[in-house]
């Protein structure tokens, strides 16, 4: 029973429970709002640390060979991480795995569609910014001209395809199973490792694809909001 049943004192009571709920739910929705905010903005400042801490150790880097890295059976493993069909196979995989589950769209267009973007990604950021390769013989970041095959991205290294497919596939599996994601970005990492052992890339050109390709699959994870990863973890297992 309401001690204040019948005076001005319960209408003020009410009306100081509806301010409070305002209030935490005006609170809810800036916090929802600015969530997303302070990711992008901690993706901005990690990826300007790391690329800068990369751009540095890439002449130690670049002196690090194995040019037989492909004819190794680990090497093969790693650089398939970043062949684009490898992920179309994951993304079925899940698709059959899923039947009957509300998530199983969603969960395998996060699958197929996060390293195609990031396959696409790379592409058009090659001809944007426009470095080569490494030189095998002399140290030193070279660039082609606009004017030179303007839509040619042939002999172009930064950032590496491989290595933006591998880990936009490894984050997007992340995001499905959060347990286990360190498994998978060390796999993409390994893919990373022999881009540069093979002297196709600077340590910066992958450094740079793991960046974005963080940066893709959040934009894709939001498109197809997925949100699968909180069901995940809340998920016994």
């Amino acid at each position: 029973m309401n001690p204040f049943a019948g005076t001005g004192l319960a209408d003020a009571h009410v009306d100081a429970q509806v301010d409070a709920h305002d209030d935490r739910t005006d609170r809810a929705q800036d916090s929802a709002l600015e969530r997303p905010r302070t990711r992008w903005t901690r993706w901005l400042l990690v990826t300007a640390v790391v690329v800068g801490i990369a751009h540095v150790l890439d002449p130690w880097a670049w002196q690090l060979r194995m040019p037989t890295v492909y004819e190794k059976d680990w090497g093969r493993l790693l650089r398939i991480q970043g062949f684009l069909p490898t992920w179309g196979v994951v993304a079925l995989a899940w698709w059959l795995q899923r039947v009957g589950h509300a998530d199983r769209k969603r969960g395998a267009a996060l699958l197929l569609f996060s390293p195609v973007a990031g396959g696409i990604a790379a592409e058009l950021l090659k001809l944007l910014l426009r470095r080569l390769r490494p030189d095998a013989e002399h140290f030193g970041y070279a660039f082609r001209a606009f004017s030179d095959g303007p839509w040619s991205n042939r002999g172009m290294g930064l950032p590496s395809s491989h290595v933006l497919v591998a880990f936009a596939g490894a984050f997007a599996l992340g995001r499905l199973f959060p347990r286990a994601r360190w498994v998978f970005y060390t796999l993409a990492a390994g893919c990373a490792m022999t881009r540069v052992l093979a002297n196709a890339h600077y340590l910066s050109d992958t450094v740079v694809a793991a960046c974005v390709a963080w940066a893709v699959v959040a934009l894709i994870d939001a498109r197809v909001g997925t949100g699968i990863a909180e069901r995940s973890e809340r998920s016994p297992g």
